[in-house]
């Protein structure tokens, strides 16, 4: 039998208002002070960075419109282009901060695509090494994470404060 003990999964878990309000919204509508918290790394006119609390990989960002929608419906273009900068600006300071070899964008509308949260969209930025998946994945189903997401957000805060 298999075992990943991952205790931070149990406040998720137990969250009772993870399915009444949008997390997301709830996270870009809170106080500045809470975006060490929350994770938000930057906050532009349209859209927001934030550091993916469940990451695929360290340094696993998220570039969301601050306006509530599962798909580019109804984004203006100076919406959808402030969201593009952003992916842009969250390249630039990986490659910088983090140095990885290559980088996964996705972005998945509705459940049967994978979207976890797919009431708000948000564009994934992955970024790669070369052998960061070794056979961890498909030996044993377990993801390796060589940074503790607290040190990750503090590095990249850094850069996104410039």
């Amino acid at each position: 039998m298999k075992r990943l003990w991952a205790p931070w999964r149990m406040q998720y878990i137990l969250d009772e208002n993870k399915n009444k309000t949008c997390l997301f919204c709830d996270i870009s509508k809170a106080d500045k002070k809470n975006d060490r918290k929350n994770l938000i790394l930057y906050r532009g006119k349209h859209s927001f960075i934030v550091l993916n609390k469940y990451p695929y990989n360290s340094g696993h960002l998220m570039v969301l419109p601050y306006i509530h929608t599962p798909t580019f419906d109804g984004l203006s273009d100076e919406v959808l282009f402030d969201l593009i900068m952003n992916v842009k600006m969250s390249v630039a300071v990986l490659k910088k901060v983090l140095n990885p070899d290559g980088f996964n964008l996705g972005l998945n509308f509705g459940k049967v695509a994978g979207a976890g949260m797919e009431s708000h969209m948000h564009k994934h930025i992955v970024p790669r090494w070369t052998g960061d998946t070794d056979s961890m994945p498909i030996l044993s189903e377990t993801r390796v994470m060589p940074e503790h997401i607290t040190a990750t957000y503090n590095k990249l805060s850094k850069a996104f404060r410039k």
